[in-house]
């Protein structure tokens, strides 16, 4: 049985110059695959997007900004609460422009969240399964 840690969160979304609206962010860990978070945002029973990320970013998001690619994560304050704010570019268009959405989230719940993954596989004791990729090429297996 694969460990994992599951956790559903309201976010709110902002795209295309919007205000910001509520979605769902379904937040899945598996110790099977020990470096990436899987972020599926819906709303309505609608899928809108679905990320897989690096957890260790994540975490580094909600003390710094990190991510210049597609993914990118910062800590924000308006002096009342913390949020992590994530934004995701998608593919260009024929046009140059880009699909861009920022979604903002409590930052002690995505903290939460990772307690729970660090408790299934610590920071550092992640096994990418390279070594033993490695042994098996090697050996001609």
């Amino acid at each position: 049985m694969n460990a994992m840690v599951r956790k559903s969160l309201v976010v709110q979304l902002q795209a295309h110059g919007m205000e910001r609206f509520p979605v769902l962010a379904h937040l899945d860990y598996e110790a099977d695959d020990p470096f990436a978070v899987t972020i599926v945002f819906a709303h309505d029973g609608r899928v809108l997007a679905r990320w897989k990320v690096d957890r260790g970013m994540l975490d580094e998001g909600l003390r710094q900004p990190v991510g210049v690619g597609d993914v990118r994560f910062r800590p924000v304050s308006d002096g009342l609460s913390e949020e992590l704010r994530m934004e995701f570019f998608g593919d260009a268009h024929a046009d140059g422009g880009r699909q861009h959405a920022t979604v903002f989230v409590w930052a002690a719940a995505v903290g939460a969240f990772l307690r729970e993954t660090y408790a299934l596989v610590t920071p550092g004791e992640e096994d990418g399964g390279v070594d033993d990729f490695l042994a098996e090429v090697l050996t001609g297996s």
